[in-house]
């Protein structure tokens, strides 16, 4: 099953009937996109397809009255803002990100021009609004991820490899004067509750990840989860491939790292959050003002499990796993 069914044939509230909605006006309009990852990256297309579908089912159609000017960055940062410096030079009607560094580098270059992020971790955390139900500035849109994740990451961790004694989370650090993540206390909670000793993994480089994943394979009852950020989404085939050969069971929070041979992610469904945000660029489209906007978060998330890559682990997938997955991999 593939994302169950592309999101229902991408329904939901873009599904507006058209019919009922106000006419287009004449003039055409400018959305600017600032997207994360490759052009060539499959989950990258999934959430820009999604978005466009779910324009077109608002009324807005490239090439007939909405142009869109579309950039990637990778895990360039430099890029993104040179990017963004590009994109407000442009002077659109909006301006759609899909991630915090990009939204980070728009806003350092207009304060006037719309913009809707589509997966953002903690909005209010970084700057972007300040009060999740009145926005406030020119910035609003979708968050991705809430402190609570951190700890069921770990959860199933502990349920798909019973035994677990330690977990190393990458790329997280544990140290008490960094800045603290979000996840960090629900992990912490989580940890104390299942009896798992958490060790930060802060890695930087394809040497480290080897460093950390090669130490935790060494002793048993080790596992490994995986955390958000485009580090960890642009480096996954290393994760992957040293998870593999140091026998460690991880959890992503991405369900690509599965369908490439991780082992199981739960994730928000980042393709339905990336579709919702057509409906705030459409709303801001026809006057509405992003303040006016509450930064909503995911109604849906997913889970992935590869049955081949457990075998390869020695692990038995529970059926509590096999049950709640949106997609097993055979």
């Amino acid at each position: 099953m593939r994302r169950r069914e592309f999101i229902a044939g991408l329904g939901g509230a873009a599904a507006w009937p058209v019919v009922a909605r106000a006419q287009q006006p004449d003039r055409v309009r400018r959305i600017g996109v600032l997207m994360p990852l490759d052009e060539n990256d499959a989950e990258g297309k999934l959430r820009y397809s999604a978005f466009t579908q779910a324009l077109a089912e608002l009324g807005w159609t490239v090439g007939r009255n909405v142009r869109i000017d579309l950039r990637w960055y990778g895990n360039d940062r430099s890029r993104a803002q040179a990017l963004a410096q590009e994109l407000v030079g442009q002077q659109p009607d909006i301006l759609v990100t899909s991630s915090t560094p990009a939204t980070l580098a728009v806003q350092g270059e207009t304060r006037t021009i719309p913009i809707v992020f589509g997966s953002v971790a903690d909005p209010v955390g970084s700057g972007f609004v300040a009060r999740l139900n009145r926005p406030n500035w020119n910035i609003t849109g979708f968050g991705t991820l809430e402190a609570s994740l951190g700890g069921k990451w770990l959860e199933l961790l502990s349920e798909i490899a019973p035994g677990l004694k330690r977990a190393a989370i990458m790329p997280m650090t544990f140290d008490p004067v960094a800045a603290p993540s979000p996840f960090r206390p629900s992990i912490e909670t989580a940890a104390r509750s299942l009896k798992v000793v958490p060790i930060g993994a802060p890695v930087r480089s394809d040497a480290e990840i080897e460093t950390a994943i090669a130490a935790l394979g060494r002793e048993p009852e080790g596992g490994l989860v995986v955390m958000p950020g485009n580090f960890t989404a642009t480096h996954r085939a290393p994760i992957i491939s040293a998870a593999a050969r140091n026998n460690v069971p991880a959890v992503y929070t991405l369900s690509q790292f599965v369908r490439e041979g991780g082992l199981l992610s739960y994730e928000p469904d980042l393709v339905d959050n990336f579709r919702r945000t057509a409906t705030y660029v459409d709303r801001i489209l026809r006057g509405a003002k992003p303040a006016e906007l509450p930064v909503q978060f995911p109604t849906k998330h997913e889970m992935v499990v590869n049955l081949n890559t457990a075998k390869a682990l020695g692990l038995t997938v529970p059926q509590s796993i096999l049950l709640r997955a949106d997609e097993v991999i055979e």
